[in-house]
């Protein structure tokens, strides 16, 4: 169920995809998870970019950006329901995850927000996407929202989890009530070289521990997590994850290409672009409350709710909710 700031019309779902969506709470095994493959890639930027797409070819395009410590399978359901209303849909593994890899070994492995959403951008040239629909949660939430602000002509409509992410250094060195630095743990253990050694060695059990914390009413199966967990045996993944957050920080210095770009960010600028935002009625992660970012937006604009126990990982959680938010704002 989802409550929405401005109810509208919905489109009825056609034959068997809405059979399968309207489960969206229901615990769904990686056995029965429709699948979105095959696989492609292509050089872009910095990278080798391994990545779905599916649909049809001249469709309207959507990118379906994930985040950590998850994968493209968070969009194992959203994607072929979105391919089946006539989208093209593009669903990328993020640098460090999964099959994608630098294509220099010398390149700094970098997680700062603006490399990220950069990537973005170069995989949109590489496949000559002039502008998508971005939708995406947690990093891939950050990153869709950076491209909706820097680069607007890029992005038809954003669909944000969580809101507005755009954050800088220069917040990140500024100090949270105790309760909140807690909800943070992760990030002062990355601070460390304990840290950084211990999610090396516990990948695996520091990622199932996020998705319980972070979705603590999400019933997955073992399954479900193997199959998104071995993105994180992507050589570079330690390196990105560890450098993101002590990025955050101002403890690890970033790029000076993205030095401009960053400095745009820091300014907290306005997305114009049709938006949506959502949450999850039970995310367990640190996120700001939807009041505090919605001056954030000055385009057409709805936030929406998704009810029934939903956590941090919204279009895994509540596929139905995230697909009509997708349709909805390609439509504004």
């Amino acid at each position: 169920m989802i409550e929405i700031a401005m109810i509208q019309p919905r489109r009825q779902f056609l034959g068997t995809m809405a059979a399968a969506l309207a489960a969206a709470s229901t615990p769904v095994s990686a056995a029965d998870a429709m699948t979105f493959g095959p696989l492609r890639s292509i050089d872009a930027g910095d990278l080798n970019v391994s990545y779905i797409d599916i649909g049809p070819k001249h469709g309207p395009v959507v990118i379906l950006l994930h985040g950590w410590p998850y994968d493209i399978y968070s969009f194992a359901d959203v994607a072929p329901a979105l391919a089946a209303e006539g989208h093209r849909v593009i669903v990328p593994y993020l640098r460090g995850y999964g099959p994608t890899r630098f294509l220099s070994d010398s390149a700094l492995r970098n997680g700062q927000p603006a490399a990220l959403a950069s990537d973005v951008i170069a995989l949109m040239d590489a496949l000559r996407i002039g502008t998508a629909v971005l939708a995406g949660f947690d990093w891939g939430a950050r990153s869709a929202d950076i491209v909706a602000a820097l680069w607007p002509k890029r992005c038809k409509g954003l669909v944000s989890v969580s809101g507005y992410l755009i954050g800088n250094q220069a917040a990140g060195k500024q100090p949270l009530p105790p309760a909140a630095e807690l909800s943070w743990w992760y990030q002062f253990y990355f601070a460390t070289d304990r840290g950084r050694d211990g999610y090396a060695k516990y990948r695996r059990e520091f990622a199932k521990l996020i998705w319980h914390t972070a979705s603590p009413k999400w019933n997955f199966d073992d399954a479900t997590f193997e199959r998104s967990a071995a993105a994180f045996d992507n050589p570079d993944h330690v390196d990105i994850v560890v450098h993101n957050y002590r990025w955050r920080l101002g403890l690890a210095q970033g790029e000076a290409r993205f030095d401009r770009l960053e400095a745009e960010l820091a300014l907290g600028p306005v997305i114009a672009v049709p938006t949506i935002t959502m949450e999850g009625d039970a995310n367990g992660a640190p996120h700001p409350q939807a009041d505090a970012y919605r001056d954030r937006f000055s385009g057409k604009y709805e936030h929406r709710v998704s009810t029934g126990g939903i956590g941090h990982n919204l279009p895994q959680e509540a596929p139905h909710d995230f697909v009509q938010a997708v349709i909805d704002v390609g439509r504004w």
